[in-house]
C-alpha cells in the first residue's frame, strides 16, 4: 500500500514539474519574441537581418539554442536561423496563426525532434511578418526521465526507510504493552493485590492499566468475599456439627430407652433450626458483601419500609406488649436509592434485636430526623429500654459472631450476624450505622442514610 502511494506521489510530482517547466518555456519564448521583434530589420538589399551586435558575452545571445523562421504574409521565408540547419520550422501559416496573441503548439522536425513552438504576427516597415520561435524539448525531457529515474530510485530507499523507522517506532510504543503482560501474566490468585503500573493515565495504555487494574480490584474483593465466606461458614457450622454428633453417639451410648431417643432428636432438631439459621445468616451477608454500586436500585420512601417491618413484627411485638412510638419531622417525602429487599432485611435485624432486648410492657421509640450534613441525610432512631450496650462493645455489635459476655444480653444472643449484615447493607449504601454512646438506659441505634435528590 505504502509503495503504491509513493508511486502515486513520484508521478504527481513528475507531472506537475514537466507542466510547470512547459509554462516557464512560454513564458521564456514569448520574451525572446519581443526582443527579435526589435532587433529584425530590412538591408539596403531588402533582405531581412537579424542584429547580432546586441550581446557583450557568447553565453548571453539570443539564439544560441533556439530556433526562428520568419515568413511573410505570402509563406516566403524571409529569415531563417542557423540552428534549423535549413529545415523548415514548420508549413505554410496556418489560417489565423499569431494573429491575435501567441499561439503555442508541437511541432516535429524533419529530424525527428519535437520543438515547442509559438507564433506571433509583427508589422514591420509596412509588411506584416509572422514570427516563429521554438525550443527543442529533446534536452528537457532528458532531464525530466532523468528525474523520474530517480524517483523510482528514491521510493524503494525511502520504502526501506520507512521501514527500519516504523520497526523502531512500533518497538518503542508496543515496549510498555510488553511490560503490561509481563507483569499482568506474574499475577496469580496468591497476589491478586499486585497492580500494573500506570505510567501516563492520559493515554490509551494508561487508561488500559486503569481498567484493569479496576478489574484486579473486583477480583480480589471477590476473592476476598469468597475466603471469608468459606471461613465463617467452617467457623460457625464445625460447632452445631460436632454439638449434633455428640447428642447422636450419647444417645446410642444409653441404650434402647425411648425417652432418650426423643430427648436426643429433640435436641438435634433445636441445634438444626440454629443452624439453618446461620447458614441462612452466612449466605445473606455473602449477598450483601457481592452489593456492587452497579447493581440494580430503586429509590424508594423509608418511613413506610420502617411500618413494613413492623407489621411483620407485629405478633412479637404485641406478645411483649411493647408500646412503638414514631416521634420527629415527617419523612414521607425523603427517599433513598438502594436495594430495596436488603435495606428491608437491615431494618429488620435492627428492629428485631430491639424488640428481642425489650422487656415486657417497654416501650420502643423510633424517630426521624433530617441531618444538615454536606448532603441531605435521613436519620432514624430505634431506641429500646432494655439492658443496653455493656461498655467497649458499641462497636465490636457488628463483628461477625460477636456475642456480648454481658450476663443479662448473653441468654437471648443469636449466631453474630444480624447487626454485621445490617453495618454491611447500610455501608453498601452509602450511610452509617451506630449506636449511640451517650445514651443511659436502653439502646439506641442510629442509623444515618443519603437521601436521594432527582
Amino acid at each position: 500500500m505504502l509503495a503504491v502511494l509513493l508511486l502515486l506521489y513520484a508521478a504527481l510530482v513528475f507531472a506537475f514539474q514537466y507542466v510547470v517547466l512547459t509554462r516557464q518555456i512560454f513564458h521564456d519564448e514569448v520574451q525572446d519574441v519581443e526582443t527579435v521583434e526589435g532587433l529584425l530589420f530590412f538591408d539596403v538589399h531588402g533582405a531581412l537581418q537579424l542584429r547580432q551586435d546586441y550581446y557583450s558575452r557568447p553565453q548571453s545571445h539570443l539564439l544560441i539554442d533556439r530556433m526562428m523562421e520568419v515568413l511573410d504574409s505570402s509563406g516566403t521565408v524571409l529569415y531563417r536561423s542557423p540552428t534549423l540547419n535549413g529545415m523548415p520550422l514548420s508549413g505554410p501559416p496556418r489560417p489565423g496563426e499569431g494573429d491575435s496573441s501567441f499561439d503555442e503548439h508541437l511541432v516535429r522536425l524533419r529530424d525527428g525532434s519535437h520543438v515547442f513552438l509559438i507564433s506571433h504576427i509583427h508589422d514591420m516597415q509596412g509588411r506584416r511578418l509572422l514570427i516563429r520561435l521554438g525550443y527543442d524539448l529533446g534536452p528537457l525531457r532528458s532531464r525530466m526521465y532523468q528525474f523520474f529515474v530517480l524517483l523510482l530510485v528514491a521510493i524503494p530507499i525511502a520504502l526501506g526507510l520507512a521501514a527500519l523507522a516504523g520497526q523502531a517506532i512500533a518497538k518503542r510504543a508496543l515496549r510498555p504493552l510488553n511490560r503490561m503482560a509481563q507483569d499482568t501474566e506474574q499475577i496469580t490468585a496468591s497476589n491478586l493485590h499486585h497492580r500494573l503500573e500506570v505510567l501516563n493515565p492520559n493515554d490509551e495504555l494508561g487508561h488500559i492499566a486503569q481498567v484493569f487494574n479496576h478489574l484486579l480490584n473486583r477480583l480480589e474483593q471477590a476473592f476476598i468475599q469468597l475466603q471469608r465466606f468459606t471461613a465463617d461458614a467452617a467457623h460457625e457450622l464445625r460447632t452445631p456439627i460436632a454439638a449434633l454428633r455428640t447428642v447422636g453417639e450419647v444417645a446410642l451410648e444409653r441404650g434402647q430407652d425411648s425417652e432418650v431417643y426423643r430427648e436426643a432428636i429433640g435436641s438435634i432438631l433445636e441445634e438444626t433450626a440454629r443452624l439453618n439459621e446461620t447458614i441462612d445468616s452466612l449466605l445473606l451477608l455473602a449477598r450483601a458483601e457481592a452489593t456492587q454500586p452497579g447493581n440494580p436500585q430503586t429509590v424508594f420512601a423509608v418511613q413506610p419500609l420502617v411500618d413494613e417491618v413492623l407489621d411483620l413484627l407485629q405478633v412479637v411485638i404485641d406478645e411483649r406488649r411493647i408500646s412503638v412510638i414514631e416521634e420527629g419531622s415527617p419523612t414521607e417525602a425523603l427517599n433513598v436509592r438502594a436495594d430495596k429487599p436488603l435495606l428491608r432485611i437491615a431494618i429488620l435485624n435492627v428492629l428485631h434485636n430491639a424488640v428481642k432486648f425489650s422487656p415486657t410492657g417497654s416501650t420502643l421509640r423510633i424517630s426521624y430526623n433530617q441531618l444538615d450534613k454536606l448532603s441531605p441525610t435521613l436519620c432514624i432512631g430505634f431506641h429500646d429500654q432494655g439492658p443496653g450496650i455493656a461498655t467497649g462493645e458499641h462497636e465490636r455489635v457488628f463483628d461477625r459472631f460477636f456475642t456480648s459476655s454481658s450476663l443479662a444480653t448473653a441468654p437471648m444472643s443469636g449466631a453474630g450476624l444480624g447487626l454485621s449484615v445490617a453495618k454491611l447493607v447500610i455501608q453498601r449504601i452509602g450511610g452509617e450505622i451506630r449506636f449511640d454512646q451517650d445514651v443511659r438506659s436502653g439502646a439506641r441505634c442510629l442509623i444515618e442514610l443519603p437521601v436521594f435528590e432527582r
